[in-house]
C-alpha cells in the first residue's frame, strides 16, 4: 500500500464516520416528523366530534337566548301594567279620601260647632291652661 492509498482509506473511513454522525440526527428528525404527522391526524379525527358537539351547544344556547328575550318582553309588559294599576289605585284612593273624608270633616266640624253653641263657646281659664 502506498501513501496515497492509505490517505484515501483514512478519507473513506472519515467520510463514513461523518455520514454516520449526520445520519443519527436525521433519523431522530424523521421519528419526530412521524410523531408530528400522527398527532395532526389524531387532532383532526378528535376535533370533528368536538366541533359537532360545540355546534349543537351553540344552537341550543341560541334557542334559550331567544326564549329569554321573549320572557324579558313579557316582563316589560307586566311591569308597565303593574305601574298603570298602581297609578289607578292611587287615583281611586285619592277619590275615596276626597269623597268620604270631606263629608266626615264637615260633620265633625258641624258637631263641634253645635257643641260649642250649646256650651256657650266659653271656656274656663283652667280648661285653657290644661289644653295648652
Amino acid at each position: 500500500m502506498t501513501l496515497g492509498g492509505i490517505a484515501g482509506l483514512i478519507a473513506a473511513v472519515a467520510f463514513v464516520a461523518l455520514v454516520g454522525m449526520v445520519a443519527v440526527p436525521l433519523w431522530k428528525t424523521g421519528r419526530v416528523l412521524d410523531e408530528l404527522r400522527q398527532t395532526v391526524h389524531d387532532i383532526g379525527e378528535e376535533s370533528v366530534p368536538i366541533l359537532t358537539e360545540l355546534q349543537d351547544t351553540v344552537r341550543v344556547t341560541n334557542g334559550e337566548i331567544g326564549r329569554i328575550g321573549q320572557v324579558t318582553d313579557e316582563v316589560a309588559v307586566l311591569s308597565k301594567n303593574a305601574a298603570a294599576l298602581s297609578e289607578n289605585a292611587a287615583q281611586v284612593s285619592g277619590l275615596l279620601t276626597h269623597a268620604v273624608g270631606t263629608p266626615v270633616i264637615k260633620v265633625a266640624s258641624l258637631a263641634h260647632g253645635i257643641k260649642a253653641g250649646f256650651t256657650g263657646g266659653r271656656r274656663r281659664p283652667a280648661e285653657l291652661e290644661q289644653e295648652a
